[in-house]
């Protein structure tokens, strides 16, 4: 993945000049926000192909859990940058709706089903890695970029057959939304890993009655439970159990992991074991210890 984003990258910043060169002389608004649109996936798949990298790198005494951070922080940084050309292109093409100009339509034409072909080829090189978020990032960019390109495709169109010129800056505008409302997504969701939120598709309640379940399990608090990094979840918590051989708490232990890694992709657990019966002062006390 980190050898085609290199490609990716030489590929877009042809397919930015074209954009710019064809959007200045053919007067198209929608080409040049285009263009600064795509103009933004270098800098990102830049980010993303040397988080890639870091990633790989095995934990140090200063980094203890490695580097799997790196690909949530370039989420979050790409996702800045979408925001921040989103409201460019906005600004850019209400200005352009309010003093609409001519267009010449075969240029943007042209100069879209060349971007429409690069776009899509790297979406589709991309959905095999989507369940990384930060590729994930650089794939709404992508296709982002493609969706862009049609509707310009069908603007020029348009044009052409109506002679109506601010069809362009009105597509400048959707491009702008799109953008704003995709990068958005992307930092919700990195903000939310690095500020160590609970993993969304696992709820708190579940992963405790999950360990209640394992016998001579008595209670659960202080649980935890955070993202590392893409498909890197860990959990820490205190559990009691009453007076027993260390063998015996040993397979205790190895019953909890198994279950974790199993119901919930837990694969990074911290667990302390407790005398059952003694106070707890948590501030997480989940749930109430089962009947018995």
């Amino acid at each position: 993945m980190t050898a085609f984003l290199g490609a990716a990258v030489a590929a877009t910043l042809v397919l930015v000049a074209a954009e710019f060169v064809a959007g200045y002389f053919g007067h198209s608004i929608s080409l040049v926000s285009d263009a600064v649109h795509n103009l933004t996936d270098v800098p990102a798949m830049f980010i993303s192909w040397l988080a890639g990298r870091w990633a790989l790198r095995p934990p140090t005494k200063e980094h203890t859990y490695g580097f799997h951070r790196a690909g949530i922080l370039a989420a979050f940084t790409n996702s800045l940058l979408l925001a921040a050309v989103a409201v460019v292109i906005l600004f850019e093409a209400i200005e352009r709706l309010r003093k609409p100009v001519e267009v010449h339509t075969g240029l943007m034409l042209g100069v879209a089903l060349l971007a429409l072909l690069v776009n899509g080829g790297i979406t589709l090189a991309l959905v095999s890695g989507r369940r990384d978020l930060n590729v994930r990032s650089i794939l709404l960019h992508s296709f982002g970029d493609a969706l862009s390109n049609v509707a310009i495709i069908a603007g020029a169109l348009m044009i052409r057959w109506t002679g109506i010129f601010w069809v362009d800056p009105a597509i400048g505008i959707v491009i702008g939304a799109m953008v704003l409302w995709s990068g958005w997504g992307i930092l919700r969701e990195s903000s939310h890993i690095l500020l160590e939120g609970l993993p969304r598709q696992i709820h708190l309640e579940d992963v405790a009655h999950t360990i209640l379940g394992v016998p001579r399990v008595q209670e659960v608090h202080d649980i935890h439970i955070w993202t590392i990094g893409t498909e890197l979840n860990a959990l820490s918590c205190h559990i009691s159990i009453p007076d027993m051989h260390m063998e015996e708490s040993a397979r205790i232990l190895d019953e909890i992991r198994k279950n974790l890694a199993r119901d919930f992709q837990i694969s990074h657990t911290t667990i302390q074991f407790e005398r059952a019966g003694l106070p707890s002062e948590s501030q997480l006390y989940m749930p109430e210890p089962p009947a018995k």
